[in-house]
This record gives structure tokens, C-alpha cells and sequence, in this order.
């Protein structure tokens, strides 16, 4: 299961949230299930976030929506973001042309 979360800081709080984020990865790479959590800030706009994130499946993706860590993190994140919260986006992932999704590319 692969989603990105995206969210933009209120004024002044870019640093804040970036701390945030560092932190919460930490929580989130013990985590069953838990493949990828890569977290990123814009380079032409530091204010904006984007998180790439994979789950072995829907059952780890559903303990980590559940993990008290992601309720702590979520409350300390909604004061920082714009809209108080985080857009997620699901993703597809496209075949190779063997119907591989998940080939590596060298």
C-alpha cells in the first residue's frame, strides 16, 4: 500500500513542524508492517511538506493509523498546518511490461 501525505506549515512554524515529522519517522520505522516513510520539505518552498509512504498491506496501514504514536502526532501537527491536518493521496503503482510492479530499476 503506498500513499503520500502533503500539509504546508503556518507562517513561522516550518522548523517546528520539520522537527515533528523527523521525530514521528523515528515512531514510525518500528512499526510492523511499516516500509517507507520518507518525509520532505520543498526546496523552493520550505513551508510545504511531502511525506512518500508504504505498508506491507492494509492491515499495517490500519496499525498504524491506530498506533497511539499517530494520534500524539497528528494533535501536536494540527496547530502547525494549514487546514489542520495532512492531504493524503493513495497510489497505483504501474506494472513493468511482465506486470511487475515492484521491479527494481538499476
Amino acid at each position: 500500500m503506498h500513499l503520500y501525505a502533503e500539509f504546508r506549515a503556518v507562517p513561522g512554524a516550518g522548523d517546528a513542524v520539520a522537527s515533528l515529522v523527523a521525530g514521528y519517522r523515528r515512531s514510525v520505522a518500528e512499526e510492523p508492517g511499516a516500509v517507507r516513510f520518507d518525509a520532505h520539505r520543498l526546496r523552493d518552498d520550505p513551508d510545504r511538506f511531502f511525506v512518500y509512504e508504504e505498508y506491507a498491506d492494509d492491515a499495517a496501514f490500519r496499525a498504524h493509523v491506530s498506533a497511539p504514536a499517530n494520534a500524539v502526532f497528528n494533535a501536536a501537527l494540527a496547530p502547525l498546518v494549514v487546514g489542520g491536518g495532512s492531504r493524503l493521496t493513495w497510489l497505483a503503482e504501474i506494472p513493468d511490461a511482465h506486470g511487475v510492479a515492484e521491479a527494481a530499476v538499476a
